[in-house]
Order: structure tokens, then sequence, then C-alpha cells
């Protein structure tokens, strides 16, 4: 049983896989994540950042914990993916409605993941980041990330939509010990 800082992190389940597609297409893709500052509209064309059967397999798999985020009226308004890889955890799909980005939900869902990684005794978190997405970038250097300097291609996946320039992720890291 994994615990959090912030009653309002639970793990989510297979039931929450429709709620948290939708919160991922939202926030990345489309006309509504252009109300937040995570859009990756001017990147990648098209409204589908995922699909729920992608979202059900990543909830059911035995190395993969989907970290959610609900209000007060039990909506789920943010996400994150956490995959353990060996002695370290994968951190993706981390995700706010865009019209509460801002709110310290994206802060409180990131301490939560740190703390799950601590629970499994993990000695990382780490991520992959476009390139060129400098501000989400310095937004995680800010909470201790570190960019590693490896780089990864992002290849289109027929699923995420067409993309509008040539894209790469920077892979950063926050080593445990770091952590707080």
């Amino acid at each position: 049983m994994f615990t959090f800082s912030n009653s309002a992190v639970t793990i989510a389940t297979s039931a929450d896989a429709p709620a948290i597609t939708s919160l991922l297409n939202g926030a990345y893709r489309g006309e509504s994540s252009k109300q937040g500052w995570t859009t990756e509209a001017h990147l990648i064309a098209g409204n589908v950042r995922t699909n729920e059967s992608t979202v059900h397999y990543v909830i059911t798999q035995p190395e993969s914990s989907m970290l959610k985020y609900s209000n007060d009226q039990q909506q789920i308004v943010g996400c994150v993916n956490l995959q353990q890889h060996g002695n370290k955890i994968y951190l993706g799909m981390l995700s706010v409605v865009p019209h509460l980005q801002g709110a310290g939900i994206g802060k409180h869902l990131l301490k939560a993941a740190e703390e799950y990684a601590q629970q499994v005794n993990c000695t990382a978190v780490y991520m992959t980041v476009i390139s060129v997405r400098t501000e989400l970038i310095n937004w995680y250097q800010r909470h201790g990330y570190k960019d590693t300097g490896e780089r990864k291609p992002f290849a289109e996946d027929g699923v995420s939509g067409k993309h509008l320039q040539q894209l790469e992720f920077v892979v950063l890291e926050k080593i445990m010990d770091k952590l707080h």
C-alpha cells in the first residue's frame, strides 16, 4: 500500500482509464490544451495524445502505476505514470487539466511520484521531455531534475499525431539522495 503526503493523490485503476485518456488528450493536444502551458498542439497536429486501450494497458502492467489527483468532486484533474525499470522510476504522462495548470497540482503529482519511488527503493526518477519544450524542462530543473545529456528520437507512432517539425527527447533525471 502506497502512502502520499497529499490525500488527493491515489493509485488509478482500470475504471479510471476513460477519464485519464480524456485528461491526457485535453492537456496535450487540440484547442483545449492551448488554455494551459503544457500544450504540444504547436508541435504535433491532431487531438489525440493517447487512446483508452493504451492507458488501460499502462495502468494494468505489473511494473507500472498511474497516480491520479482528484478534486473535491472526485473528478480526476491530474495524473502521472510511473514505471519501474530496475532501480529507477520512469516518469511519464504528467498532466493537469489546462484550466487548473499553475495551481500546484503538477507539483503535488511530482512530489507523489518521488514518494512512490522512495517507497519502492529506487535510486532515481527519470523522464523524457521534448527538447524544444524549454519552459517545461526549466520547470523540472527547478524541481531538481538534471539534463543527463542523453537524447532520444521521437518517432511518430500513428496514434499521437503528426509532428509539425523534427522532434527529439531530452532525458532528465533526479537522483534519490537529493530528494527531500
